[in-house]
This record gives C-alpha cells, structure tokens and sequence, in this order.
C-alpha cells in the first residue's frame, strides 16, 4: 500500500480527527471531540476490480459500482475506433467476475444497499457500461438481474439502440426501445447510469425513470465545455429525481490548464454541489484501483502518458465532434493517482472549507442512501 498523505491542520483541527482509510470493511471513522466513534462509509461511484483484490482494502472502500463488463474494439469502415459491450463476451465476463469475487474476503457481491456494512470487506454493486449487452431482448435485463448485476448504463459514447451517445457528431436521446427498458429496469430493481450519454438522453432518462438516476463519472461541462461533460440542466434533472452525480479522475475533462492539481477536482465537485445541492454529488475513481497503470509506470508523466490518447481524439476531431480541436495535454492527477486518493480527496475538501457533515456525503454517504432508496 501507498503511504497516505499527512493529515492537514485543518482536517484535525476542523472538529473530527480523520484516521487511515482501512480496516475490515474499509469503513473510514470519524472521531468527534467527545471521542464516540462512527462509521462514514467511502464509497467509489464507478470502479473495477484489480487483479490484487487486497488493493480495495487498501484503497479504503466500504463500497463500489463496479464495471465487470469487457470490451470489444471495433472499426468503422474509415477506421474510426469504436468500442462495444456486446452480450455473449459480456455474460462470460459478469460470471467470471462474480467467481473472482465469490473467492475473495476483500469484496462481496452487494445486491441491495442495505448490504452496505453488513459484512466485512467491499460491498460491490455491478455494472456493465452500455446497454449494447441487451440489444432488443429487454428479457436480457431480468436476466442479468437475477446473475447480480444491479447497475446499467445507457450507452458509452457512441448511439446505440437505447439511447444517443455523446460522442457523435448528430446528438440525439433516449430511444423507444430505451424508453421500455428503462421502464423494466425500474421493475426488477436496476439503476439506470446516464453517464456517456448525450445532453437529451441524460434529460430523457431522467424524465422516464420512476426512481432516481445516476451519472455515475463525469465532470462539469460549465468548466470544460466537451460533450463528455455533463451541462446544468443534466446535474439539476438528476438532483431532482433524487440521483448522485460522480465527479471522477481523468484530468483532461477536469481541465484544459496545462497541469492538472486536487484544486481542477474540488472545482467540479464545488459546481455540481452549487447547481444540485449538497446531496446529489459524490466520488468516483474511472481507472483502475491503483491509478492509471500506464501513468504510473511512467511516474506520472503526463506529457508521455497522454500519447495514447491522442490518436482516439484526432479521430474525433475528423469527425467534427465538438470538444477535439485542442489535444489534450495529460490524463491523471499526480498526487491522485494511487490508491490513496480517497483520503487525499477528503482532507481537500475540508481544506476547501467543506463541513465535515457536507465531506461524509460526499465521500459515500450520498452513494449510500440512493442505493439504498433504488436497490433496497
């Protein structure tokens, strides 16, 4: 494990001393000036699991949405990358990852939000980004359900049959047939993720769904204007509905200044709590446990890292998609890129002058009372 960052002055001093994320459950306590001792749940909106499963301890989880689903890369005819979650790979994948888990005293599969706390290790919420796994066979969706999935996400990136993406060059929304499954999602206890999704699909969404929806990872397009980002409209539509907006890591939607710090992170987590309130904001991680694996080989240098990337964005920018005409100049946060985020995170926002009530919320005390509310 990584060392954790220093506790700040103001983190100690600000009314609760803040321990080590970890321990059985990786259930963070907040120690108040009268000594009693409770539990704040930390709580990763959108993550996978790692090859060491012992870095989910390590990363101080109490819980996750978790993306079990694979992908497939395929080509359009002039070669622009597209990538697909499509059903026979991704039902194998869903098994496989229940087997890793069902293995493990680290993590367990979570089927309803109260499962939270309720035994030691990670409680791991299930996810497959993109509905291409259902295709037109809505019975796919009680299928899934009954395997342990418990999150699903519209579309990633690009249109599909459920919903518009928002990567395309032409925006459009929710669907019919997205419509309908939203509707049997709400019947067998799915929740709907509208992050990927277009302006009009995360509006749709949020308009057609019986219980909240979530825009699990993202950033605020009023700071970086790229379609990625989710705009004002969405984050109240969502907030509305009772849903959580998850602020996640990759920098290059955080900011387009040429060196990305903790204060590009706390500004879109400080926007989306403005515009939707204290409750429908949460963390969410979108690289693997440990940080961006190709980063961290290259010690974080973002002026090499990003060269992965670029080719994927010229592409998009062939395309006309709005958001790629400047390349990007890094991917990761440095001082976030490992797997002691989550207490960084925490003792900025403190710093920030967030409360320690307002922090808890936003740390996995928001994920939990939604997932409680739409999965029990």
């Amino acid at each position: 494990m990584e060392p954790l960052k220093s506790i700040s002055r103001r983190s100690f001093v600000g009314g609760t001393a803040l321990s080590a994320l970890a321990g059985s459950g990786g259930i963070a306590m907040a120690r108040s000036l009268a000594g009693v001792v409770r539990p704040a749940p930390v709580i990763d909106g959108l993550s996978f699991l790692p090859d060491n499963l012992d870095e989910i301890r390590q990363a101080g989880l109490t819980a996750m949405i978790c993306d079990v689903s694979k992908v497939e890369e395929v080509r359009d005819a002039d070669g622009t990358p597209r990538y697909q979650r499509n059903f026979g790979v991704n039902d194998a994948s869903l098994d496989a990852a229940i087997s890793r888990i069902e293995d493990s005293d680290q993590v367990f599969v979570a089927k309803r939000g109260s499962d939270i706390g309720s035994k030691p290790g990670c409680a791991a919420f299930l996810q497959f980004q993109s509905c291409e796994t259902i295709g037109e066979d809505l019975r796919r969706i009680a299928y899934f359900h009954s395997k342990g999935l418990r999150v699903l996400q519209l579309t990633h990136h690009n249109d599909n049959k459920f919903a518009g993406g928002a990567i395309e060059p032409e925006q459009s929304g929710l669907t019919e047939l997205g419509r309908a499954g939203i509707v049997e999602m709400n019947r067998v206890g799915l929740l709907p993720d509208v992050s990927h999704g277009s302006a009009a699909t995360i509006w749709d969404a949020a308009q057609a769904s019986q219980s909240p929806v979530v825009y699990s990872h993202g950033a605020c397009r009023a700071i970086v204007d790229h379609p990625r980002c989710i705009t004002d409209e969405g984050i109240r539509a969502i907030a509305d509905k009772g849903g959580v907006i998850g602020i996640f890591m990759m920098s290059f939607w955080l900011t387009t200044d040429s060196r990305p710090n903790i204060d590009h992170l706390i500004a879109h987590i400080r926007h989306a709590v403005n515009v939707g309130g204290i409750d429908a904001v949460g963390i969410s991680n979108d690289f693997p446990m440990a940080g961006h694996e190709n980063l961290r080989k290259l010690n974080n240098d973002n002026i090499e890292g990003v060269k992965e990337y670029l080719g994927w964005w010229q592409a998009m920018r062939k395309l006309g998609i709005p958001g790629y005409d400047v390349d990007p100049q890094h991917v990761v946060i440095p001082e976030l890129n490992n797997l002691s985020r989550m207490m960084t995170i925490r003792n900025a926002l403190l710093d920030d002058g967030f409360t320690t009530t307002e922090v808890s919320k936003i740390m996995g005390g928001n994920w939990h009372k939604l997932l409680v509310e739409v999965l029990g």
